[in-house]
């Protein structure tokens, strides 16, 4: 199992495959090249490689497989509009007594999700406060904000909870991104360009999310807070909620600083699409904020699971507050 060293040492390659690229074992590293051209545009050596993420259309070979296997090397490969296809790890899967445990886990105990869903509120409420220019809908919801925490922290029933999330968030989300003309959250559908980009986001952050808790073995699919549902990772739902606020705020200063525009965005069928040639800027954007917090998420994670293996108090459960 990898500790903060490695985590430290090890770091996270994302490769833009839109261009004719390939993927090469030679050497006990690996090299991304140009098809085209036939030239070796990076060697990587697979020591070194903490997570691989591969965005475009790619092969992947039974050497490469290999090497990520012998390396507890988590490889996702995602379309070019960023939904995953492909996810290979087999890192920790025979920590079979954390997922006895994960299966064992009372269902209708509400203490985790109370605080998982105080910590994103938490954390909604330090953005909100962030804002310079106090309107009254940012007043408003800081007040909201204020008070879910305090239901939540409190709530007797799932539905409770729940329900509180969901009318925090459309406060927030009303309030924070006001000025970019915002007309409501609608995940998935692509509205507008700032829901687009939120879903960017939120994609990358659910797959570098779902690295760390595969790091320890979890199953991704039982969780804490989000029911089971055919096909979802309700753990990786559950434990992506504290660190949303990360995505919320690089979306709302890239906005403002127009290093995202809605001329980056084309409209096919009513949905706003990101253009081909701003791809890699948008990955690279969102990489390099998660990357820079790649310590933090990975002790949150491994705190979590420490918390959760000795079934500790919830007052002990790690909390992200960001900065």
């Amino acid at each position: 199992m990898f500790t903060a060293k490695d985590i430290a040492y090890r770091s996270v390659f994302v490769i833009n495959c839109l261009e004719n690229r390939a993927l090469r074992v030679s050497n006990g590293s690996l090299l991304l090249q140009d098809v085209d051209k036939k030239k070796t545009l990076t060697k990587l050596p697979f020591q070194k490689i903490l997570a691989l993420f591969v965005i475009g259309h790619i092969t992947v070979t039974t050497p490469l497989i290999d090497q990520c296997t012998k390396n507890g090397i988590p490889l996702v490969v995602m379309k070019p509009n960023f939904r995953p296809v492909f996810f290979f790890s087999i890192t920790a899967e025979a920590n079979f007594l954390l997922r006895k445990r994960q299966y064992e886990n009372d269902k209708n105990d509400l203490e985790i999700p109370r605080i998982l869903v105080a910590n994103k509120l938490q954390n909604q409420l330090i953005l909100l406060n962030k804002v310079r220019l106090k309107t009254l809908s940012i007043e408003k919801a800081r007040i909201h904000l204020r008070d879910s925490i305090d239901r939540v922290t409190t709530a007797s029933d799932y539905d409770t909870i729940m329900g509180l999330e969901g009318r925090a968030a459309k406060s927030f989300f009303n309030a924070y991104f006001e000025k970019l003309d915002w007309k409501s959250r609608c995940p998935r559908t692509r509205i507008d360009p700032v829901n687009a980009t939120l879903d960017i986001g939120y994609t990358i952050l659910f797959n570098y999310i779902e690295v760390f808790i595969r790091l320890f073995g979890f199953d991704p699919y039982i969780g804490v807070y989000h029911r089971l549902w055919f096909k979802r990772k309700s753990l990786v739902c559950d434990l992506v909620e504290p660190f949303r606020c990360l995505v919320d705020h690089q979306v709302l200063k890239a906005f403002n600083l127009g290093q995202c525009k809605n001329d980056d965005f084309k409209i096919f069928k009513n949905e706003f699409l990101l253009k081909h040639e701003r791809n890699s800027d948008y990955t690279r954007m969102f990489f390099e904020l998660l990357i820079e917090q790649k310590i933090l998420i990975f002790k949150y994670i491994r705190d979590y699971y420490r918390c959760f293996m000795r079934n500790c108090d919830s007052s002990l459960y790690p909390k992200f507050l960001i900065k």
